[in-house]
């Protein structure tokens, strides 16, 4: 199966690394690619994984999420722009815009993100406002 962030990659090459394990993501890109991707095949468990503890839905949020994400028709991903988050940077931010279609209408999620490191891997933080 092609993966979900980018089609002219494989699934098992891509965003499957990340969802095997996490401590094998190397940059906040990476992470939140992996992220988009398991919103798409709803693996709730690694979004949960790859959120900061402190901010970490909770288990009644994490099943509102997962009802969503399989409500919705995920059609691509666009990284706009990538600040810091590499291999050895400790924080990171992504812009990008996540497109699907909900009740016939194509929609947006356009977001900032912020990304840090915690525990040794890379977690979502937050969206800047």
């Amino acid at each position: 199966m092609h993966c979900p962030c980018d089609t002219q990659r494989l699934y098992k090459n891509c965003c499957a690394i990340a969802h095997h394990q996490i401590n094998d993501v190397a940059t906040a890109q990476q992470l939140m690619r992996s992220r988009y991707s398991a919103f798409v095949i709803g693996d709730i468990d690694f979004l949960q994984r790859s959120h900061h503890s402190s901010m970490r839905p909770s288990k009644k949020e994490a099943r509102e999420i997962k009802q969503w994400t399989q409500s919705v028709d995920w059609i691509k991903l666009e990284v706009l722009q990538t600040n810091k988050g590499l291999k050895n940077d400790l924080t990171g931010t992504v812009e990008f815009k996540a497109y699907f279609m909900e009740n016939g209408r194509v929609d947006v999620i356009h977001e900032h993100s912020r990304f840090c490191k915690e525990n040794g891997h890379w977690v979502y933080l937050d969206a800047m406002v």
